[in-house]
């Protein structure tokens, strides 16, 4: 397993994470332990869940988890998000002072722990002054309940602001943001990517499966069927079949994705995970799996290294589609020069 910094903090996290959004709905408790060791045991050290995640349900399996092994409370770097509705109540959502302050004792307890290593604010909150938020983070890390702090599902302009405002304020200062980013959803290289860079913040990527488009386990044109999260439900979200279907974009991707897969004996799992692994700012991709068997597979991309060739033939295939400005070709070329000068 290969350890990298978690942003711009000093601690060390595996180059891919277990995301537990599964835990309690799709993974009873049994399946998701057995997940847990099995991450433990192939050097994985970075657990992301939220408070959200099957109403609480993710946070508690974690924390029985670690109550029957101790050893890796000390080893473990525990990462949640509070920010979605916990409750019916007008102040039982946000980012304000009060429902973080809730949010946060509420994960603590139900992970059975006394401080959370990242806590991340789970979207923008366009009611809550950022002050305000800000201002309950830094509060929770100079207290010791919270290590570091981060963002999840912010724009480009939203974690800028929230990184300048917290160095101008003299508050701590944010570590990673959590996006979606895989092949198919590459439109945060655009600005978010960027701004992530110019903070010194580190990506911890969901989704980097594409909701298991990229797995190679659907076909052109036949419907999915079976125990799989399209079959159960094909109009899921932004994954939703018709519209992925639909699109020739989406069968050049997964395409190449399984031919480099062939040519490597290795699973199309494998080969997407291990580019974006591989992209600038990643810090750890967090792995969604539901079973013991889908870790081993995902896992496997930790020794998969792909060649330049095979980058550049898989950055070619999913290039995102922008209109000419600001962020097409010619927007790009207008926002750089040659140091050498000249027309």
């Amino acid at each position: 397993m290969e350890y990298r910094k978690l942003g711009n903090s000093g601690t060390a996290v595996s180059a891919y994470a277990l995301g537990t959004m599964t835990f309690g709905a799709e993974s009873d408790e049994t399946e998701s332990h057995a997940v847990l060791s099995d991450y433990a045991a192939a050097g994985g050290n970075l657990i992301d869940t939220a408070d959200v995640y099957t109403a609480g349900a993710s946070e508690t399996i974690i924390g029985s988890w670690l109550a029957r092994n101790p050893a890796e409370r000390d080893t473990m770097v525990l990462a949640s998000k509070g920010r979605f509705p916990m409750g019916e109540g007008v102040n039982d959502l946000g980012l304000s002072r009060r429902h973080l302050r809730r949010a946060l004792e509420a994960s603590l307890t139900r992970l059975g722990v006394d401080h959370i290593d990242l806590y991340q604010v789970h979207s923008w909150d366009p009611v809550t002054p950022l002050e305000e938020t800000l201002g309950f983070l830094d509060e929770a890390v100079r207290s010791g309940k919270i290590s570091y702090y981060g963002f999840s599902n912010y724009t480009g302009w939203q974690l800028t602001k929230a990184a300048l405002t917290a160095r101008a304020r003299g508050f701590s200062q944010p570590v990673t943001l959590q996006p979606q980013y895989n092949l198919l959803v590459r439109e945060i290289e655009a600005e978010i990517v960027p701004a992530a860079l110019d903070a010194g913040m580190g990506l911890l990527p969901w989704s980097p499966l594409g909701g298991g488009w990229l797995t190679g386990k659907y076909k052109r044109d036949t419907s999915p069927t079976g125990k799989t999260r399209l079959g159960e439900d094909p109009q899921r979200g932004m994954e939703a079949w018709d519209k992925r279907n639909s699109d020739e974009r989406t069968w050049r991707i997964v395409d190449t994705v399984v031919e480099i897969a062939g040519q490597r004996d290795v699973s199309p799992s494998r080969v997407a995970l291990a580019w974006l692994a591989a992209k600038p700012a990643v810090t750890s991709v967090i792995l969604g799996a539901r079973t013991q068997q889908q870790l081993a597979d995902n896992l496997g991309a930790t020794s998969l290294t792909l060649s330049a060739g095979e980058m550049t033939q898989l950055d070619t295939v999913s290039v995102p589609t922008f209109s000419d400005y600001p962020y097409g070709t010619p927007g790009i070329e207008q926002r750089s020069r040659s140091i050498d000068g000249g027309r």
